[in-house]
């Protein structure tokens, strides 16, 4: 899985005003971000709004990002949720071809202890056709994957990675130092990932990188002078990302630049003028 190492963009999904998935500003960000020297695309992540897409719309996002990469890049696709069966179910009906791995996030809402978080990677591990990369995001799911949990399951043979987002230095600290040789320890917050790289960390799955994906190719893959210089560049931008909730700053970040538009799908809204101006503000 050395094809995912560096930076992975989590794509976002572009809407019309009518809400509809608009496809020409979909191929738009897709050509922008392999263009800046993005190293892999995760298609339907969080940031990808797989929540509120159908099922038939997930089909043709995921078929419209081939024929936009058209091979360039190696594609991870997020595939998880807190119904285990239902996921199992989802991967019978994804078309595989193309794809490297699957994305898949702990469950959330349901809290389950750090026994059912094994149990439940370990069917989904066994029923995907491609390797697995974990993902651990708690101030989204209200559970954290305990590095024992993570160390556990990078034993699994179709378990290759993690993404990490708890944001615990600490507990990436203590992945990268039981964690196999070849297990993918993966950054899930932008600006933490020059400190990830220095524990053995291999890399990114960037939101910013939408926008700006040739600084994150100089954070993933410069000296770590450069990487450092870069990732300051950021500090003020970033955490204007979640601050109205992702994907609502880094879509009106992409619609500042002319990418695409700002248009999010209920319960979420559009970011308010006050942040568009402070993002406006902060531009790298």
């Amino acid at each position: 899985m050395l094809t995912l190492r560096g930076t992975g963009v989590a794509l976002i999904t572009p809407f019309n005003e009518d809400y509809s998935i608009d496809f020409t500003g979909l191929d738009r960000v897709v050509n922008h971000v392999i263009d800046g020297g993005v190293d892999y695309l995760v298609v339907l992540g969080t940031t990808g709004e797989s929540a509120t897409l159908t099922k038939e719309e997930k089909k043709e996002v995921l078929k419209a990002v081939k024929a936009s990469n058209a091979g360039r890049v190696p594609l991870v696709y997020g595939c998880g949720g807190n119904n285990t069966q239902a996921v199992l179910e989802d991967l019978k009906s994804i078309d595989f071809e193309g794809i490297a791995a699957i994305l898949s996030v702990s469950p959330y809402y349901n809290k389950p202890t750090q026994a059912g978080i094994i149990a439940h990677y370990t069917a989904i591990a066994d029923a995907s056709p491609v390797p697995v990369i974990l993902y651990n995001v708690p101030g989204r799911t209200m559970s954290n994957l305990s590095w024992h949990t993570t160390v556990k399951l990078s034993a699994h043979p179709n378990i290759i990675g993690m993404k990490e987002a708890s944001s615990d230095m600490s507990q990436c600290m203590r992945i990268a130092s039981k964690m196999p040789k070849d297990f993918l320890l993966i950054s899930g917050d932008d600006i933490l990932t020059p400190a990830m790289r220095l524990m053995g960390g291999a890399g990114v799955i960037s939101v910013l990188a939408n926008a700006y994906p040739a600084l994150f190719k100089t954070i993933a893959h410069g000296s770590l002078e450069e990487a450092n210089e870069a990732a300051f560049q950021m500090l003020d931008i970033n955490p204007l990302m979640y601050e109205e909730a992702n994907p609502v700053g880094i879509k009106a970040l992409m619609s500042i630049l002319g990418l695409c538009g700002d248009q999010v799908r209920l319960p979420l809204l559009r970011a308010s003028e006050s942040l568009k101006e402070r993002i406006k503000g902060e531009l790298i």
